[in-house]
């Protein structure tokens, strides 16, 4: 039986990391290299150092102390011409100057880890086949949910799989405004307030709200999970602003919950349909359940069946977490594995047209309350192929909420009766939809 010493006793030279960006997440993967040092030794065999971090202010105050050997740099250059240095860690953020010094990094033959989801989402599919021209890892597990593994999951340990469908909560921010005026009955404004005050959104939320942070994420999960590069530019997007308190509490009277999701799943014909959008989830989901500013991720596979993965999607410590784990598989000597798939690079998604999804929704109406107006309504829904499964009614003043729940039908034939709805002279607000999720086989 070997002793400790015996276990941890490097069986190689250190790896040496060139660190770009010394911000959250920086901070986060310094801690655990130092505090998990010997645990990280034992698991891959050698150790892993920082040799030097590139920043635009060396002088500026930071949340953990510089690592041990470590010194500040000031141009990507010292990063790439060190031949000590194997792996450039980019956590900049942005797509210019973090989208040159990875490419500069790889074809100066070094690896590279990043959680930078929104270059990858418009730039990965010449990124990952530079580095695998070069034979070199391009990891990115902290690109998507944090510290919740599914990347590793998609590439790796579900890889067996043919995936039906995806759906995640892919955004803390979102979801803390949408948990906070859902548990709380807090308006949207006062619930973004809270997610800056508290650090989970940022001081302009745009990026958070309007969807767009949750579409780069699913742009990703949609190459791991079939293999196929859909373009970011396609992906239709529709953030949370519209969510009022009373859809809120209307779906509640559903049995359902709203939630921003990033959704894909593939048709019987191999076609891919993608989305972003807030949508009702079955209470007995377990998405529905997911508060806060967790993220979390279902996957339908025709092997495993439905997976459920959930964890803190955000933070120094979690996303740092992950950043480790990219960078332990280039310290084990494994063999790249970046997409999932024996392929250079990934073939076009061959995409359902928006208008062409097929979905229950749900369908608010604010109308005003005289005879004929539901008989009206129902006649337009009825010459635009919608089905109604369920109809209800609230209020008690000259304008009332009307609330549909329909049968599956097509996203154009939604959005063309309301086109016609909305021009009535019952109306009084514009109407409101959203995408109902299906009752769940097993969650």
């Amino acid at each position: 039986m070997q002793n400790d010493s015996q276990i941890l006793k490097p069986q190689a030279a250190p790896l040496m990391l060139g660190l770009a960006g010394f911000g959250t997440v920086g901070s986060g993967l310094i801690r655990i290299l130092e505090e998990n040092r010997e645990a990280i030794i034992r698991r891959v065999g050698r150790d892993i150092r920082i040799k030097t971090i590139l920043v635009r202010d060396p002088g500026k105050t930071r949340a953990c102390a510089m690592p041990e050997g470590a010194r500040f740099c000031g141009s990507r250059e010292e990063l790439l011409n060190d031949p000590e240095i194997e792996v450039v860690v980019e956590l900049m953020g942005g797509l210019d100057a973090a989208g040159a010094l990875i490419r500069a990094a790889l074809a100066a033959g070094k690896h590279v880890v990043t959680a930078n989801k929104a270059l990858l989402a418009e730039a990965g599919n010449e990124l990952f086949t530079l580095a695998q021209d070069k034979g070199l890892f391009l990891g990115y597990e902290a690109s998507v949910c944090g510290g919740v593994p599914v990347v590793q999951a998609l590439r790796s340990a579900l890889s067996a799989n043919e995936f039906s469908s995806l759906t995640g909560i892919l955004n803390g921010t979102c979801n803390y405004i949408i948990s906070s005026m859902t548990i709380n009955g807090t308006s949207f404004d006062c619930a973004l307030k809270q997610a800056q005050e508290l650090g989970f959104a940022e001081a302009d939320p745009t990026l958070d709200i309007g969807g767009f942070d949750t579409a780069h994420k699913l742009i990703l999960l949609v190459r791991l999970a079939w293999g196929v590069d859909y373009p970011y530019a396609e992906l239709p997007v529709t953030g949370i602003r519209s969510i009022s308190p009373d859809d809120i509490q209307f779906a509640r009277e559903f049995n359902y919950t709203i939630k921003l999701l990033g959704r894909a799943r593939r048709d019987a014909n191999g076609r891919i349909e993608a989305g972003v959008f807030p949508a009702m989830v079955p209470t007995s989901y377990l998405l529905a359940r997911v508060g806060s500013s967790y993220n979390a991720v279902r996957l339908e596979g025709n092997a495993v069946g439905s997976i459920f993965m959930h964890g803190k999607g955000a933070g120094d410590t979690p996303t740092g977490s992950a950043v480790a784990a990219d960078i332990m598989e280039i310290a084990r000597g494994d063999r790249p594995n970046n997409l999932g798939y024996n392929l250079r690079g990934l073939p076009p998604a061959d995409i359902v047209p928006t208008e062409e999804a097929i979905s229950s929704f749900y369908i608010r109406l604010r109308v005003k309350d005289r005879i004929g107006v539901m008989r009206d309504v129902a006649t337009v829904l009825a010459e635009h192929r919608i089905s109604i499964q369920q109809a209800l009614q609230k209020g008690t003043d000259d304008i009332v909420s009307l609330i549909f729940m329909t049968h599956a039908c097509k996203t154009k034939d939604v959005i063309g009766a309301l086109a016609k709805l909305a021009a009535m002279d019952f109306m009084g607000a514009e109407p409101v939809y959203y995408r109902v999720l299906p009752p769940p086989c097993g969650d």
